[in-house]
């Protein structure tokens, strides 16, 4: 007779048919949070300006209801027939718009630092890289299945530079339109990280990345000094936190890079008071001072720090279980689908949310110079947060293909 026990196995279901409603949820949350801190963290913006009371909270407010909308539109959808369509039309119509802004009139475009960044609509600004980035991360998932995942991973250094020539050459192109032309070093930064992190999934050797790191070391040195105001950020940086780094170094070190004329970062400063003074429970919603005129892009680039000021350590952390929640949702998203192209798609999302969180949170606490990215989901903006509901509704919409476990006796 056979006395052993019936085992538990796993069983695969291919295809559920039904987004991850818990990733929608968790994005939904941040999308909240954002429309409430637009109304708590502008009031003297809009006292200064002379705006109405409720200026941000209802442009916040129509964004956050029509990024909802357009997640769940987007998650219906079979991801076969419409996830490429889309995203590659992103990418072509963007990356244009990119290249066309230097020679629109003035009318057409809005200038912050000397900068074109934006796109000026009626009643709203565009900011067309923020929809690029979606594009690229589809475009370099798609090319990278066509034409790097089955090469063989044993081939010579010439071999696999030649091999990957042509994404560094579009890169080349991208850094031209978006570090010189619209002066944004940071968004630079993020889609760098992403495309070696992706070469990385797509079975390319080490020595390629020791490559790349030593050609990326030396692009971003060249880009800092070519621009004044980058050299200024990276002076302010060191500023605050030569104490902390020539203090472990040899004396000899400090005559050299000790720089004494030159003050604490202004916006900086008051980003750590801010969240200093919020301690454990915060000082309460609305009831935070440094969005009283000591940052006057508290509800943007330097929301955590005004969100931290008002819902304390305690809120942020809330916050934060959140937001790394979406991200390993995406990440189990990206393990569990078949489709090559959706897995580094999916991861590469994945990425932009994280790389864009750290490099803003490291900005605010000056661990890094101010790279003036938003914080997803929660810097007010209508680019950034459409651009984030169209990646999450992809997705959501892939997600319907993943593979799920069934537990049956």
């Amino acid at each position: 007779m056979n006395f052993s026990r019936n085992k538990i196995k796993p069983k695969v279901q291919i295809n559920n048919n039904e987004p991850d409603y818990i990733l929608f949820l968790l994005v939904s949350i941040l999308i909240t949070i954002s429309i409430i801190f637009s109304y708590s963290l502008t009031i003297y913006t809009v006292q200064f300006f002379e705006y109405n009371q409720f200026h941000f909270f209802i442009r916040q407010l129509f964004v956050g209801i029509l990024s909802l909308i357009i997640m769940w539109s987007l998650s219906q959808f079979n991801p076969d027939k419409f996830v490429g369509k889309l995203s590659m039309t992103l990418f072509i119509i963007f990356f244009l718009l990119m290249a066309v802004m230097p020679f629109l009139p003035a009318s057409l475009v809005t200038e912050s630092g000397g900068a074109n960044r934006w796109i000026r609509l009626p009643g709203v600004s565009l900011s067309p890289v923020e929809f690029f980035k979606v594009g690229f991360i589809y475009f370099l998932s798609w090319s990278f299945h066509r034409r790097v995942m089955v090469m063989p991973k044993k081939m010579t250094l010439k071999e696999e530079l030649l091999l990957l020539a042509p994404y560094f050459g579009t890169f080349l192109l991208v850094v031209f339109l978006v570090a010189f032309l619209q002066k944004d070093l940071g968004q630079v930064v993020l889609l760098g990280v992403i495309l070696i992190v992706l070469l990385v999934f797509a079975n390319r050797s080490f020595k390629v990345f020791l490559s790349l790191g030593a050609s990326a070391l030396f692009a971003f040195i060249i880009l800092i000094i070519s621009a004044p105001h980058r050299i200024n950020r990276i002076y302010s940086w060191w500023a605050m936190n030569q104490d902390g780094i020539l203090a472990i170094m040899p004396e000899w070190v400090d005559n050299y890079l000790r720089i004494d004329e030159l003050p604490e970062p202004y916006q900086v400063s008051h980003s750590l008071n801010a969240i200093h003074n919020g301690g454990f429970f915060g000082k309460g919603v609305s009831l935070g001072d440094i969005k009283l005129g000591f940052l006057s892009e508290v509800h943007t680039d330097f929301v955590l720090a005004g969100i931290t000021e008002e819902i304390g350590l305690i809120g942020l952390l809330f916050i934060l279980f959140i937001l790394f929640s979406i991200v390993w949702r995406i990440f189990i998203i990206s393990r569990r689908v078949n489709n090559p192209i959706y897995h580094l798609f999916t991861l590469g999302i994945a990425l932009m949310i994280i790389i864009a969180f750290l490099i803003n949170s490291y900005g605010i606490s000056g661990i890094i110079p101010i790279k003036g990215i938003a914080v997803p989901f929660l810097s007010y903006g209508g680019s950034s947060m459409l651009s984030m509901a169209i990646a999450i509704g992809l997705v959501l919409s892939i997600s319907r293909t993943i593979k799920k476990e069934k537990h049956t006796k």
